[in-house]
């Protein structure tokens, strides 16, 4: 047997791209119908070429081929030891040379593969405990046999086989032999595992002839492509169900008439009867909701209307006014007020304080000053605005220690000079009149002068 490798000429560590390559590249060299003259040698090749690539193809046949590949080159593994083990070896049916065609010929797939586990069952049976489980090895059938019936019970069996041989002909050491019972001991352990080593390795080498077997059995395949085709038509029926239920429902939708226990006109007439009772038993109720629609606010109460003592409830006595929060316990609110932010929002609320009332004493002052200017007639009062408006600004540069903000200090000029402004047109129209009164009062001395001599002196 020749080693795949070599088949296919491609190195140990070849990439599956490698593998795809030299197959394609043989595969049209020793192709039968590229070679009319030389048909059987093509064949063989062709065949060897296929062969290699399905192996070396498959990571996992890869990995066990590579594994025991000189066993399989061999067309065995050697066992050593005085006694001769003549179980079949499984090797030499890891290829597709052992056999010709998937017919139920005599060369055919399933005769050769058929006798190779009927002689694996054959090796086991005479270690059995128990001569009549001959119904746990099933036959493994031919082309026309059901999957149901054989193909399956056939694979369940053997994918988990487990050889019923001792392999006592592996033990290394004779128990009788040893001087005494620690050593014999010690024997009987090396002994156990090299059984169980062999063991398993014949376990493993059946396995992966069932699996590679039922890779290539025509019959799990057309199993597999039934089952596809089956549940492509379970979807399809399924689709279709959706449609003809999709469409009962839309049918039942144009169709569907109101109940009429549910009806909404009986539900109108038994509200209309349901308010009419109550209007009749407490009264009508429609102008307070007619006020409410107007836009009337209901739900605030109205404290002006409470007395002192009710209104005081709607009031918490644990609420912080400078920080917006109100508190459930004594204790809490305690804390709160020997907190530092709870300082500073203190102060700045009076500082906020603080320069309204000095913004409202600003405003009382310009009061006094227009009502002053309307209220004098005559240059007295007018001496007494003006020194009353000195005696403010410096009671106000006297008094207010805080800082005022530029806005407030060009609002306070712009209020003093309209005072100082007013103040001196009423000064000017109080100059003013007074001329006029003092040249009407010599404009009539000197006509009452002129009347005078105008008129006769009287005789003596």
């Amino acid at each position: 047997m020749k080693c795949h490798y070599d088949v296919l000429g491609v190195p140990k560590d070849a990439t599956n791209d490698d593998l795809k390559k030299s197959y394609r590249k043989l595969a049209l060299k020793w192709h039968p119908d590229k070679n009319q003259d030389n048909v059987e040698e093509c064949t063989i090749q062709f065949r060897l070429v296929q062969q290699a690539y399905d192996v070396l193809s498959d990571p996992h046949e890869r990995a066990w081929y590579d594994k025991h590949r000189e066993a399989i080159l061999q067309g065995g593994l050697g066992h050593g030891g005085e006694y001769e083990d003549k179980s079949l070896n499984v090797y030499a049916y890891f290829n597709s040379s052992c056999y010709s065609g998937c017919g139920d010929d005599e060369n055919g797939f399933y005769a050769v593969y058929g006798k190779v586990f009927k002689t694996i069952a054959e090796e086991d049976y005479p270690y059995m405990d128990s001569k009549e489980s001959d119904w746990e090895m099933p036959n493994f059938g031919n082309s026309q046999s059901s999957y149901e019936d054989t193909v399956h019970s056939f694979y369940a069996y053997w994918e988990s086989y487990s050889t019923a041989k001792s392999y006592v002909w592996v033990e290394k050491y004779d128990t009788r032999e040893a001087p005494h019972r620690r050593v014999r001991r010690l024997m009987e352990g090396e002994n156990k595992k090299l059984r169980d080593t062999a063991k398993k390795q014949r376990n493993e080498e059946v396995r992966e002839l069932v699996s590679y077997v039922r890779k290539r059995d025509e019959r799990v395949k057309a199993n597999k492509k039934r089952l596809e085709e089956r549940a492509e038509q379970v979807k399809k029926m399924a689709q279709e169900q959706k449609l003809r239920h999709k469409q009962q429902m839309k049918k039942q939708m144009e169709n569907y008439q109101e109940t009429g226990w549910s009806a909404m006109s009986e539900l109108e007439g038994d509200l209309q009867k349901l308010e009419a009772n109550i209007a009749n038993e407490f009264g009508d109720i429609s102008g307070e909701h007619e006020e409410s629609e107007d836009g009337s606010n209901d739900t605030e109460p109205n404290t002006e209307d409470l007395p002192d003592d009710e209104e005081q409830y709607t009031y918490d006595d644990l609420f912080c006014v400078a920080c917006n929060k109100a508190f459930k316990t004594d204790k809490a609110f305690t804390n709160h007020e020997n907190s530092k932010r709870h300082k500073e929002k203190v102060a700045l609320l009076c500082q906020q304080m603080k320069e309204e009332d000095d913004l409202d004493l600003d405003l009382d002052n310009e009061d006094i000053l227009v009502k002053l200017s309307l209220d004098s007639d005559k240059k007295d009062d007018t001496d007494l605005l003006e020194d009353e408006l000195q005696d403010l600004s410096e009671e106000e540069d006297m008094g207010s220690k805080s800082k005022l903000s530029k806005k407030q200090k060009k609002r306070r000029k712009q209020r003093q000079k309209l005072a100082e402004n007013e103040s001196q047109e009423k000064v000017d129209r109080d100059e003013s009149v007074t001329e006029n009164e003092s040249q009407e009062k010599v404009d009539r001395d000197e006509s009452v002068t002129e009347n005078a001599t105008l008129l006769p002196t009287p005789k003596k």
